[in-house]
């Protein structure tokens, strides 16, 4: 079912809020936070791209707000509730990413594919309550286990299970290595 915009708008806020110290006001998060705008506004380009004859309205919309942010999101991605994307430059979302709920994203995170099929399935699924640090580039079709974390500049080309801790080029779950 889906979630009335206003609750997900203040979800958002308290993501923002629970996840970010410092946040230090609805008001603020509202106006300042270009990575929630970039979300709003995909939430808005995303419904468009399910409708038809509105694709190209959503991708004007997505290639405007990545000009306004720096965060560039396909309309195709699913994503999930109570994302928050900090700071936010230069991140990248592909069409086919799956991101799921209460996941924390920083800035240069590239969610990317690796074929070049319409209809393939191209870039990665990340499970719930995963955190992705700066600059991290996870690369094709793989599965992030839920409460992940992934480390500042991993190169994440495969698939890792829930509670993962990954780092490194290429990145290896540091939980398999203690």
């Amino acid at each position: 079912m889906p979630v009335h915009p206003l609750r997900s708008l203040r979800e958002d806020v308290a993501a923002v809020r629970y996840r970010d110290p410092a946040a230090r006001n609805a008001a603020e998060i509202v106006l300042a936070y270009s990575g929630m705008h970039a979300i709003w506004a995909y939430r808005l380009a995303h419904r468009w791209w399910r409708a038809p004859g509105l694709k190209l309205a959503a991708r004007l919309l997505s290639q405007f707000t990545r000009s306004v942010t720096g965060v560039e999101i396909h309309p195709g991605a699913v994503i999930g509730r109570r994302v928050v994307i900090d700071h936010g430059m230069g991140t990248v979302i592909g069409e086919t990413a799956v991101v799921g709920n209460d996941v924390l994203i920083y800035h240069g995170v590239t969610l990317g594919g690796n074929k070049r099929g319409q209809n393939d399935k191209r870039h990665p699924t990340i499970g719930d309550d995963v955190v992705i640090g700066a600059g991290a580039k996870l690369i094709g079709d793989i599965s992030i286990g839920s409460h992940s974390q992934i480390g500042v500049n991993a190169v994440v080309t495969h698939d890792f299970p829930e509670h993962s801790v990954l780092t490194g080029i290429p990145a290896i779950n540091r939980n398999e290595h203690v």
